[in-house]
């Protein structure tokens, strides 16, 4: 059993929203109150989500998923474009040699993938897609890429300048194939199939309001990549606006590599750090505000599409990287500011499973009674706290939400305050 306790300590507090008059027809962008946040059809709106695969839309049994997602209070999925597994589409069609054309697209591939959006669109669901994940090209998944020159009739290695294997973790960043861009390695040729198959994802993707946009999955490329494709997506997108982010895979958030997105606004519009979420207790807190504090003067929504974390992982046990773990990771997100949360595929993550279907719930009952872009961290108020024991959120005279992980007991400063609070409780085991 992994306990959650949650009181609620609140005075007459007005949870309207004032000045968010609805727009059905706004797409998904920071909230212009609150810019911390997500704001969909005209109303802000807190992103949580739990689903079962990475390339959600490759998925059999897509809208039964999405159904589900939706009836816990689901309102958030992550989307690779991959094509990893031995049944999954891929992007593009083959002659009768059994060989790929990259001139010529697979329809089934694509149609899946507006099926996604439009079926997401009409649960209110937002789509965060990854246009490329390192683990699509390279170790065993190289050998049926249809990128690979062996696999297509487009190009030969020499021509393309890519080898027969790349046996390495793509973490190691030795694929050419995101070497590309002219202010890298200026592969012309690979470079031409590529911005096709992007501009073949916008030709689907901008018809729809419920999309954000991601460059990469956890990537240690070079800046000079994402730089290239962030300014290539805004070139091909126009007045057609889009917001976009990239993710690194770094897990120390104070590393150089995210300050590639957190020192760059004006390119990348919101901030994914699902890496944080390697981070166990009070470390995972503690690394998320510093991101807060840094981009204090320019806030944007912060995301994590991904929470790992979970027993049946066993490689990742003896980290902390366990089931509990990814819970207690999902509401200390909710609470330290994050505008979106999700729980990672097994068996990696928990998916669409008991605990992420009680966290989903929880936080959605909390929003009945409080809203959480009313609220700031103020440990400051606690007292007698034990490490990772006890979190508080609040507003001044207004509401308190205080959160303890596991068993616990703290002291909370209320002296200031003359009124009486109506005392609520609600646990996740409900």
């Amino acid at each position: 059993m992994y306990p959650l306790s949650i009181f609620f300590l609140i005075s007459a507090c007005d949870n309207k929203i004032e000045n968010s008059e609805e727009n059905s027809a706004s797409g998904i962008q920071p909230w212009s109150e609150n810019p911390s946040y997500w704001e969909y059809n005209g109303k802000p709106v807190l992103l949580l989500g739990a689903s079962d695969n990475d390339n959600l839309f490759q998925l059999p049994n897509l809208k039964s998923h999405l159904d589900s997602i939706s009836m816990i209070g689901g309102n958030y999925v992550r989307n690779t474009m991959s094509d990893r597994d031995e049944t999954d589409e891929k992007a593009f069609s083959k002659n009768e040699g059994g060989k790929y054309d990259l001139k010529k697209w697979n329809s089934t591939y694509w149609q899946k993938f507006e099926d996604l959006l439009s079926l997401a669109q009409e649960r209110n669901i937002i789509v965060q897609i990854e246009i490329w994940d390192r683990f699509d090209h390279a170790r065993e998944q190289w050998l049926t890429d249809p990128f690979n020159p062996k696999n297509n009739v487009n190009y030969t290695y020499e021509e393309a300048k890519l080898d027969s294997l790349y046996p390495d973790h793509p973490g190691q960043n030795k694929q050419p194939f995101f070497f590309t861009p002219p202010s890298l390695q200026n592969n012309k040729l690979l470079l031409k199939y590529q911005q096709a198959f992007v501009e073949k994802l916008l030709s689907i993707s901008l018809a729809y309001r419920n999309v954000l946009y991601c460059l990469d999955n956890e990537t240690s490329g070079r800046k000079e990549w994402a730089t290239y494709w962030a300014s290539f997506l805004r070139e091909k997108t126009g007045d057609k606006a889009i917001v976009l982010t990239e993710m690194w895979d770094h897990w120390d958030l104070k590393s150089a590599e995210h300050k590639r997105t957190l020192d760059n606004p004006e390119r990348y519009d919101f901030i994914d750090i699902s890496q944080n979420s390697h981070q166990t207790g009070e470390t995972n807190w503690n690394n998320a505000q510093y991101v807060f504090n840094y981009i204090e003067g320019k806030p944007r929504p912060v995301n994590s599409v991904k929470i790992y974390g979970s027993d049946a992982h066993g490689a990742w046990l003896s980290r902390g990287i366990t089931t509990q773990h990814a819970v207690q990771t999902f509401i200390r997100n909710i609470l330290g500011g994050f505008a979106s949360s999700r729980f990672h595929r097994p068996p990696h993550g928990l998916g669409l499973s008991h605990w992420p279907i009680q966290s989903i719930k929880t936080i959605r009952k909390i929003e009945e009674k409080v809203k959480f872009w009313n609220l700031k961290p103020m440990m400051d108020r606690l007292s007698d706290r034990e490490e990772n024991e006890a979190y508080l959120i609040g507003k001044t005279g207004e509401s308190y939400l205080l959160y303890f992980p596991a068993e616990g007991e703290v002291k909370l400063d209320l002296n200031p305050h003359t009124k009486e609070f109506e005392l609520s409780w609600i646990s996740l085991e409900e």
